[in-house]
């Protein structure tokens, strides 16, 4: 088992893997990673879905602009944001850390005035503000993996309409990546990264 300094430091992102399967216990080991996630108010509002069958990932790679490796992947996890009760959920979840003493009542109201502003928002509105949760959840998934020997390449270019018509999903489920995993078939060198005197402002 990996520190997670050490997931952190051996995380590269894979575009060759290997054919062997991965076993359905280890698939739900990483979304139960997901769904410890945390995310605002704890409205946990990430789907994912899991699709081993290769039409549907020959129909995905048309989705991520011909990106050919996300179907070479023996599993490629959907992944979403449902809109449908995010609302409701981000209050049930103000409420709930309010009576856990953790919210003030200023910080409350604050959310509830917020709540009707994200009501009156189109589903692509929302769900470019929703979709930063789901982001947290994949980072999640992508360092587990990595106890199993998976790799993972999170892919966000792609055309979410195509995606959301390969599985008839109407505009509340927000489609924000695709996350191709497997066994490695290839040990990348680590990639240039700025220097902290770079990043610290």
């Amino acid at each position: 088992m990996l520190t997670t300094k050490e997931a952190i430091e051996k995380r590269r992102s894979i575009r060759k893997f290997k054919p062997d399967a991965v076993s359905r216990e280890i698939l739900e080991e990483l979304i139960n990673a997901a769904r410890l996630a945390p995310s605002a108010c704890n409205s946990q509002a990430w789907r994912f879905k899991i699709v081993a069958d290769q039409i549907i990932k020959d129909k995905l790679v048309e989705a991520a602009r011909q990106q050919r490796f996300v179907a070479q992947a023996p599993i490629v996890i959907v992944c979403c944001a449902s809109l449908k009760e995010y609302v409701d959920d981000l209050i049930l979840g103000t409420k709930d850390l309010a009576d856990n003493h953790v919210f003030d009542q200023n910080i409350v109201e604050l959310v509830m005035q917020g709540a009707n502003y994200l009501r009156g928002l189109t589903p692509a509105q929302l769900g470019v503000i929703v979709e930063f949760n789901v982001a947290i959840a994949i980072e999640h998934i992508m360092l587990r993996a990595l106890d199993f020997g998976l790799g993972t390449c999170l892919v966000r270019s792609l055309d979410k309409e195509k995606v959301r018509q390969i599985f008839n999903w109407d505009e509340t489920m927000f489609v924000s990546a695709l996350l191709p995993i497997g066994y490695p078939a290839e040990n990348p060198e680590p990639r240039r990264r700025k220097s902290l005197s770079e990043i610290i402002i």
